[in-house]
């Protein structure tokens, strides 16, 4: 990730450890996709057994892993830095 916005010049990391927060917005997102496999794998399979279930879950979680960890920071800032419009129409923040 870029230290600051280029367009802004909003720092993404305010301060340090800001992003643990993220974890439990990527929590989530595993959350959801080991539900949506669970229900996948029950349509298509008679009975689901632990073995398969981690088996999907890991290789899809591992696949979407780039996604998912950007994701759930773009999030968790999102949370808490407000937008104010294109980066052409607001004045370039002031970095330390």
């Amino acid at each position: 990730m870029h230290k600051s916005c280029p367009c802004c010049g909003q720092v993404f990391e305010p301060e340090v450890g800001y992003y643990y927060g993220a974890m439990y917005v990527s929590f989530a997102f595993n959350v959801a996709i080991f539900l949506v496999s669970l229900f996948i794998l029950s349509l298509f399979v008679e009975e689901v057994t632990l073995a398969m279930m981690m088996g999907v879950v890991a290789v899809t979680v591992v696949g979407f892993l780039p996604v998912i960890f950007r994701l759930s920071r773009v999030i968790w800032i999102s949370i808490f830095v407000r937008y104010e419009g294109p980066g052409s129409q607001i004045p370039k923040k002031l970095t330390a």
